[in-house]
């Protein structure tokens, strides 16, 4: 990880990002059928993507416009592998982007503060 972050939040959000993109994924994939992602997969994975962000930024006490902004850069990289036709290759450096993003948030909205 790069200099100038609070790690614990960038592990953190890492993890939960992940753990909630891959349950979306698996509930999305049980209740609907192929022909939905064909017709709504690019408004329903950068919608699931931009959820599970807000959850995580929630739980993570992140700013949410901060954590959307950063969902939408770290998405990029999904992005430009679905062009090329290896959907889930950008997932984890996406993952990983996000994370980076929320540990320098967590530096920049100050000390947290701790119950005694």
């Amino acid at each position: 990880m790069m200099p100038g972050m609070d790690r614990s939040v960038a592990w953190r959000a890492a993890l939960l990002q992940a753990l909630l993109l891959t349950v979306t994924a698996l509930v999305l994939a049980t209740l609907l059928d192929k022909q939905f992602f064909r017709d709504w997969g690019w408004l329903a994975g950068p919608g699931a993507w931009a959820a599970c962000a807000l959850v995580t930024g929630v739980v993570l006490r992140l700013p949410p416009v901060a954590v959307l902004i950063g969902a939408a850069l770290a998405g990029v990289p999904s992005l430009l592998t679905v062009l090329i036709g290896v959907h889930w290759l950008g997932a984890p450096f996406g993952v990983a982007l996000f994370a980076a993003w929320c540990g320098r948030l967590a530096i920049r909205r100050g000390p947290r503060l701790t119950a005694a």
